[in-house]
């Protein structure tokens, strides 16, 4: 099951440059996550300051 980034994002960053198959990218109000291109490795989960970041 792909990681999903909650309405708790708060557009810091440190998501999007630990995932190893870049699936994260900045929408308009938080970071988003390609739930097709996911391969469920959680290195963006572990750096969420703000535990925006779980699985869906």
């Amino acid at each position: 099951m792909a990681y999903v980034i909650s309405d708790a994002c708060i557009m810091c960053g440190a998501c999007e440059p630990q995932c190893p198959v870049t699936c994260i990218s900045a929408g308009d109000s938080q970071y988003n996550i390609d739930a097709g291109a996911c391969i469920d490795c959680g290195s963006c989960e572990a750096v969420c300051p703000v535990g925006a970041i779980s699985q869906g």
